[in-house]
């Protein structure tokens, strides 16, 4: 009961953190002349990627690498075969020609670069300190690119006052510490009750549960017609996965990718590249776009339901 309570309640804490700090971010962001595509693949990504920092980083300094990494690439996968493909099943998401020319061939990028610094069985602080430097580069070239932009599309901007603006994001970030601490204790004891390694609860009861406020930001965004905040999200927080949040978590404890299988770094680098097709085709990713993603999605969750019901036997 309590593990559950646990899980839940830090999940509540980090939804509703995540909410407050995309929020205040995106209502300063809007004030600095930051267009909505460039909020989206930056600020209201990386406030969504926030409960995935929190989780990971506390995990990695309780020695539990399995869940910090698992997150990681959990989410990665969520983020598309879940997130984007229930979106998609919403309503059709169009796809600006920058996405499909420049954020998701970065994004296919980054995920190669990580499976290949992990081939030596660990992310040292080396590679956190790589991984982050790319992070400030491209969010410098975003910022210098949505200079350069003539988009005038609104979006919901949040609090008027910027003193309320700094405090959402006060308010956020200590939400998802607190709801972050609450989660991980939670899925760590309910890996051990029932003998499932923390690896498999990484990548599946914490990469989901941290990826809803990705799922909720997408959802309403293309609910309101806002393509860009939709597809900006879920490329943007998987970029931030990868360089922001695996690089901060190996420069504060080095992260063993000990336990993970080969699959988990394949299926997470063939759902990002398989969006780069859908989103060419016609600058759109449809319903039957959404529905491939999400049945290579379920049948990659069936996969991990499978491993853990052979682990929790031996």
């Amino acid at each position: 009961m309590l593990i559950t309570l646990s899980i839940l309640g830090g999940f509540i804490i980090l939804t509703l953190g995540a909410e407050a700090l995309v929020r205040g971010a995106s209502s300063i962001a809007l004030r600095l002349g930051i267009t909505p595509l460039i909020i989206g693949l930056t600020i209201v990504a990386f406030g969504t990627s926030a409960p995935e920092l929190a989780v990971s980083v506390k995990s990695a300094l309780a020695g539990n690498s399995g869940i910090a990494l698992g997150n990681v690439i959990g989410s990665n996968i969520a983020n598309i075969g879940l997130i984007l493909a229930i979106t998609a099943l919403i309503r059709p998401i169009q796809v600006q020609s920058q996405v499909v020319k420049r954020d998701i061939p970065l994004m296919i990028l980054a995920s190669m670069l990580f499976w290949g610094l992990l081939l030596d069985g660990e992310l040292s602080l080396i590679d956190g300190v790589v991984l982050l430097s790319l992070l400030v580069g491209y969010l410098a070239f975003s910022y210098i690119s949505s200079k350069n932009s003539n988009e005038e599309e609104e979006i919901d901007a949040g609090p008027n006052n910027p003193l309320l603006s700094v405090l959402f994001i006060v308010v956020g970030i200590s939400m998802l510490v607190g709801g972050g601490i609450l989660f991980v204790n939670g899925a760590v004891d309910l890996a051990k009750t029932f003998g499932v390694s923390e690896v498999i609860i990484g990548l599946t009861i914490v990469a989901i549960g941290t990826s809803m406020p990705e799922l909720v930001t997408s959802v309403i965004a293309a609910l309101k017609g806002q393509s860009d905040i939709a597809i900006g999200n879920v490329v943007g927080s998987n970029l931030f996965n990868i360089l922001g949040i695996l690089g901060v978590t190996a420069i504060v404890q080095p992260v063993s990718a000990l336990g993970f299988q080969s699959i988990d770094f394949i299926v997470m680098l063939a759902f990002a590249v398989i969006i780069l097709p859908f989103a060419w085709t016609g600058l759109r990713i449809g319903r039957r776009e959404g529905t491939v993603l999400l049945l290579g999605y379920l049948g990659y969750m069936g996969y991990l339901v499978n491993q853990a019901s052979t682990q929790a036997l031996v």
